[in-house]
């Protein structure tokens, strides 16, 4: 090795090594892949806010990375990046600020543009986030656009598990795909993403992002566990069920997501471990159009551009 600051080339040596791993830092780009065939446009959506309850919490910052990708889902270039800090009209708490770095005085005076949001969302396919349940419910209480898009979730869309990744956090993913990034940052978390997205998913050919697509494009089921028993309620939270609270108009009751052909699975599982016998099963249908929001009571009224 000619030159000892060449760190591309150390890396490479490490590489060699089973007893040695290399990160790489994320670096912004814009081109991924040759275009094949016909192409269509996505959106990497990411927010930071001063809660976690899109009904009493504000954005602090929005970041919207739109890309390209073609007929085989794979990513092909970057067209556009937006970023930009929201004044939330009061103080951010304190452990909101540890956790992002952003201080009132980064947000005061800034607002977000709506008009770039929805001139960059009303072009997308699908909006893609690493836990879309939180960044949905916010993004739909900044513009009516995002109601009509569809979105996927990165975090529990992927089949992260069968490649043997046992955690599904973002920075985690990172470093099983050899790469590291200054996270909790919303620009930062989407260059991130879309990075994982490009490469193939572990132990496959198959672009990360056709794996979340696959996911995406079909349809599920939401099935409530209406008046189960308390002393249960474990079993249910181990399962994959989540409490909601009532507040958003749906049963105040547990709720898991599966997929359409899962559905008589789950009843079965419900009718014989936490009812013990028969049950009249509540659920609703789900597609990309109303899965992650608080309209899971919806009907789907229209066809999605995903398939």
């Amino acid at each position: 090795m000619s030159n000892p600051t060449d760190y591309e080339s150390l890396a490479a040596a490490l590489e060699t090594s089973p007893d040695y791993r290399v990160l790489r830092r994320v670096v912004s780009r814009d081109e991924f892949a040759t275009p094949v065939g016909e192409t269509k446009f996505g959106i990497i959506l990411d927010t930071e806010t001063t809660g976690l309850d899109p009904r009493i919490d504000q954005i602090i910052e929005l970041a919207m990375l739109a890309f390209e990708y073609d007929e085989r889902d794979q990513v092909c270039q970057v067209i556009e990046r937006y970023q930009s800090f929201n004044d939330p009209g009061r103080p951010i708490p304190p452990e909101v600020t540890q956790l992002t770095g952003i201080t009132d005085e980064m947000v005061a005076g800034h607002s977000i543009d709506l008009a770039t949001v929805e001139r960059l969302a009303e072009t997308a396919v699908i909006v893609i986030a690493h836990n879309a349940a939180f960044d949905r419910r916010f993004a739909e209480r900044l513009h009516p656009i995002f109601a009509k898009r569809a979105w996927g979730c990165s975090l529990s869309e992927v089949p992260w598990g069968d490649a043997g990744i046992r955690s599904a956090k973002l920075e985690y993913l990172g470093m099983c795909f050899g790469l590291f990034h200054d996270g909790h940052r919303a620009i930062a978390d989407c260059e991130m993403l879309l990075e994982i997205l490009a490469r193939p998913f572990p132990a496959t050919d198959k672009p990360t992002l056709g794996m979340l697509l696959d996911a995406a494009r079909q349809p599920s089921v939401r099935i409530w566990a209406l008046n189960s028993p308390y002393d249960l309620k474990d079993l249910l939270k181990a399962r994959g069920y989540r409490w909601n609270d009532g507040s958003d108009g749906d049963p105040k009751a547990w709720y898991r997501d599966v997929l359409e052909a899962d559905l008589e699975t789950e009843k079965h599982y419900l009718q014989t471990e936490i009812y013990s016998g028969p049950f009249e099963p509540h659920y609703v249908r789900l597609t990309a159009l109303t899965r992650f929001s608080d309209r899971t009571g919806e009907a789907d009224r229209s066809e999605s551009a995903l398939s």
